[in-house]
């Protein structure tokens, strides 16, 4: 019987550690977004163990999900080895960077930063659990995402939580907010209950199922609960959706394909069903997602065939399908589920509005945001005009005008008494408004690649609060892409001496590179001068950054010299082609041989122009 029993007991054993087996990493990163892919490439390069675990079975998230009408703001912003992402896209198009892309182009090249870096990656499975000891997460308990696995233990020096929901976040105990903070909890005016115009229905719209009858119940997709007043938080989340005129935004993509996004009053935003999302359970939030697909496809369908719809509106949508090349093991239909928000880390630092409008400013920036502060509506409901109820959308928000500003450390880490070996770049501490502007992928992807550098000095260090900012900053700068490459020298017009130079007018607004660009005020007037210090010779090709504006001139004129020869270059505004959300792109002016003792530069001229000459930033490549 003894011994029975002793054979029980090690089996026993023997299955519990078969079935949640612990490895052990330096890094480990939760959540194949695009952040993920570049946190767990990042790490990589830094010569640390790395896991990347990623709950579904495609990598980059949003970004090879079908958001391929890239939302930038202002592309100053992109660094590092999100920028080296867009190059690569560019390499892909035959330009020099590319914003607008398929979905299975991102796809592969997420794939292939994972095979370069050779990064281990733990497909189909979900955290259950998180064990903590002193402050610090010690190991994640997972599942098999669709049971067919046994269950892992992961250990590791630090976790950094790449994923839209927060969940490592949430399990490790985080502090952290859903929903909409009310105006004065810190000082913001578009944070809350907002209703606008935009995303709107127009006056008169009836809410009932029988017009004028309030008995007959409220159509579907309308709240009952009652309009709080402007500024008021509460716990709604903006909604989500699956990604022709005044029906839906169509983002034109490579290849007759499209980026279908919400307009107007009932579109693809399917207000108010994504509530419970945040803190759902797994299985609730597959419910959800279906749903979100479910009405999707058939709000398609409905402006395909019902007779209702305008033959002019179903003839065009008639014209259009599913991508017979994209999401092939999804039945073409995108896996990926919009999250614009969820989960909001609480930490010591958060951004606000007033960041957002450059009222206040960080030291410890570790990457930049310059979108507009955007939300879309967070619930339908009853508004009383006139006597009579009539539907309503409410918060959409979108306030732009603001410059590039810096992202905070301190707001991807945790407060030190809760956690001291987690970072948080995607879910970060920032208000409701501020996350709007600052959560764009290339802005998540630089969040991320910052968290890995971040996390591998914390291993240094003991614990993430006590990383040396001013070392991550370095490093950023100096190898933005962790390759020891010899990195491109960019001159923004900011960094400019105008002092005895009157005949251009420094714009401090959207539209450029950066925070300002250059206008000419007078013809034939002293032209700009961009002088680089070389500190590697070779060849190098050159671009200048194009802002096409309605007033710009013709043509304007690029001399380019080396220090020893010069040669002359005129690009002609008909020649520029701008895509994409900016209004700027770089534009080649050829490639050159540079020497370290030379004296090169290039100089934008006035010249006798009818129209405005910009100057802006200037960009040298070397060449590989």
């Amino acid at each position: 019987m003894k011994n029975l029993i002793l054979l029980l007991t090690v089996l026993t054993f023997l299955f519990s550690c078969k079935s949640n087996p612990k490895e052990e990493y330096d890094i480990c990163i939760y959540g194949g977004t695009s952040a993920g892919v570049i946190a767990a490439y990042s790490a990589k390069m830094l010569d640390k163990k790395v896991l990347l675990i990623e709950p579904q079975s495609r990598l980059g998230g949003l970004t090879s999900g079908g958001l391929g009408f890239t939302d930038i703001g202002n592309k100053q912003v992109v660094t590092g080895l999100s920028k080296d992402f867009y190059r690569r896209l560019g390499a892909y198009y035959g330009k020099l960077e590319q914003w607008i892309f398929e979905p299975k182009v991102a796809d592969s090249l997420f794939n292939d930063y994972i095979k370069r870096a050779d990064v281990k990656v733990l497909y189909k499975y979900r955290i259950t659990d998180v064990q903590l000891a002193n402050g610090y997460i010690k190991n994640i308990t997972l599942e098999s995402s669709d049971g067919t696995k046994l269950g892992k233990s992961i250990a590791a020096k630090v976790f950094i939580d790449c994923t839209y929901e927060g969940d490592l976040m949430a399990k490790a105990g985080v502090s952290y907010i859903i929903g909409r903070e009310d105006n004065k909890q810190y000082g913001e005016t578009y944070n809350g209950v907002q209703l606008m115009k935009g995303h709107q229905f127009p006056d008169g719209v009836d809410p009932y199922k029988i017009k004028g009858d309030s008995t007959s119940g409220l159509l579907w997709g309308i709240s009952p609960a009652a309009l709080s007043s402007d500024g008021t938080g509460d716990k709604l989340v903006q909604a989500n959706k699956r990604k022709l005129n005044h029906y839906f935004i169509w983002s034109r993509m490579p290849n007759n394909k499209t980026d279908i996004n919400n307009r107007g009053g009932f579109s693809t935003d399917m207000i108010g069903m994504n509530h419970n999302y945040p803190e759902a359970s797994y299985e609730e939030r597959a419910e959800i997602i279906k749903a979100h697909k479910d009405y999707t496809q058939g709000l398609l369908y409905f402006y395909k065939t019902d007779p209702r719809v305008p033959q002019e509106l179903r003839d065009e949508i008639q014209a259009w399908g599913y991508p017979k090349d994209e999401y092939t093991e999804d039945n073409h239909w995108s896996p990926q589920l919009y999250i614009r928000e969820s989960r909001r880390m609480t930490g010591d630092y958060v951004m606000t509005q007033a960041h957002c409008e450059g009222r206040e400013t960080v030291t410890d920036g570790i990457g930049m945001a310059a979108y507009t502060m955007d939300s879309h509506n967070c619930q339908r409901l009853l508004v009383k005009k006139d006597g009579k109820y009539i539907v309503k959308n409410e918060g959409n928000v979108e306030i732009g005008g603001g410059l590039p500003y810096p992202i905070s450390y301190r707001s991807i880490i945790p407060k030190e008494e809760e956690c001291k070996n987690l970072l948080v770049p995607v879910c970060l501490s920032a208000s409701h408004i501020a996350y709007g502007s600052i959560r764009m992928e290339p802005v998540f992807m630089v969040l991320a690649q910052s968290a890995a550098i971040a996390a591998a000095e914390a291993i240094n260090t003991g614990s993430v609060q006590t990383v040396d900012i001013k070392k991550v900053q370095a490093l950023l700068h100096e190898n933005p892409l962790l390759d020891d490459s010899f990195s491109e020298i960019l001159i923004d017009d900011s960094e400019l001496d105008l002092s005895i130079n009157n005949d251009w007018e420094v714009i401090k607004k959207q539209g450029g590179y950066g925070p300002t660009f250059l206008k000419s005020k007078v013809r034939n007037g002293s032209p700009v001068r961009f002088s680089p210090h070389m500190e590697h010779e070779g060849k190098y090709k050159v671009y200048t950054y194009y802002h096409m504006r309605k007033d710009i001139s013709p043509a304007i004129t690029y001399s380019i010299s080396n220090g020893i020869d010069s040669w002359t270059r005129v690009i002609h505004k008909d020649s520029v082609r701008i895509e994409g959300q900016t209004t700027g792109e770089w534009i080649e002016l050829g490639t050159y041989n540079f020497q370290k003792s030379s004296m090169p530069y290039i100089e934008i001229s006035t010249g006798d122009t009818s129209g405005a000459v910009i100057a802006d930033a200037v960009l040298f490549i070397p060449v590989k």
